[in-house]
Order: structure tokens, then C-alpha cells, then sequence
């Protein structure tokens, strides 16, 4: 039997799959504590509010990947571009082309919808990430450094309005 993959935009009866993902991607990360969404949560950010879109990869109809991704502007282009949050795919299906075809995806995407980039961060210990982006041309940015405004810092600036 030869093997189907495709790429499907997630809707709601995938809550329960991403979060699974999400929950994967945060162990391989080594971040598990980390998560604190929810299904509802979820359903509320992704599917209410559209802050994000989901990916799935699926192989003979059966989930193995996902990816979350968003758009973001730039103001020196005044075009849209495409953040990937999160892309994963599972453990056994590494290797074999899925993630290339997944991040492909959301390339061509970003071209469909006229962006002029597509952004994401990488761990920095997360080598295989680094030489796998690497491979399709993808650039550290080392003079900028993302920072993060959060938990009690963040309701502390925004109480100063």
C-alpha cells in the first residue's frame, strides 16, 4: 500500500489532537510543565477568536504532525508574513520527508497569500531544528533578540496605564 500524506487545516473535533501535540512538542522541548492551555482554551483562541490557524499532517488519514501558525506584519515591507509557533511531527515519522512537506506547505502558503517571509524561533540547543531550516535557506537573525512580556510582568506594565 502506498502511503497518503496530506495537510489539512484543523477544525474543533481536533481540540483534543492538538493539545496532544502541543503537550508532545513541550516534552521533546522539555518544557511539559510548561503548558497550561486547555481544550477550552483552545477552542476559544483558535477556532472563536482566530488569533491562530493549525495545521494537521495526516499519513493514510492518521494525524502524525501538526503545525500552528500565525501572521505577523512588517512595517518596513507593509506586508503580512507568516509565524510558525509551533511544528512537530511524531517521533517514528521523523526522517522520512513529513516535516519538509509541512514546512513546504506553509511556504507556499505564505506565497499564495502574498507575505514576503515566514518567521519562527528555534531552541538553541535544538540542533537538528537549526541545520533542518538551514537546509531550505532559513537565517538566524543574531542581531535581534526576542524578549517576552508575561505572568505578573505583564499585568504589571499594563496596570500602568
Amino acid at each position: 500500500m502506498k502511503n497518503s500524506f496530506s495537510i489539512r487545516s484543523a477544525d474543533e473535533k481536533d481540540i483534543t489532537l492538538i493539545l496532544d501535540f502541543i503537550k508532545k512538542l513541550a516534552k521533546y522541548e522539555k518544557a511539559l510543565e510548561m503548558v497550561s492551555c486547555s481544550e477550552k482554551i483552545l477552542k476559544e483562541n483558535i477556532f472563536q477568536n482566530r488569533y491562530a490557524e493549525v495545521l494537521i499532517a495526516d499519513l493514510n488519514n492518521e494525524p502524525i504532525g501538526f503545525a500552528i501558525i500565525f501572521h505577523n506584519f512588517s512595517s518596513y515591507s507593509g506586508k503580512a508574513g507568516i509565524y510558525i509557533e509551533d511544528i512537530y511531527i511524531n517521533d517514528d515519522f521523523r526522517g522520512r520527508g513529513y516535516g519538509k512537506k509541512l514546512f513546504s506547505f506553509i511556504a507556499n502558503l505564505a506565497v499564495k497569500r502574498n507575505c514576503d517571509r515566514v518567521d519562527l524561533s528555534v531552541l538553541n540547543w535544538n540542533k537538528e531544528a537549526r541545520k533542518f531550516y538551514k537546509l531550505f535557506g532559513a537565517k538566524a537573525i543574531l542581531e535581534k533578540t526576542l524578549f517576552r512580556l508575561s505572568g505578573k510582568n505583564l499585568q504589571k506594565c499594563a496596570d500602568l496605564i
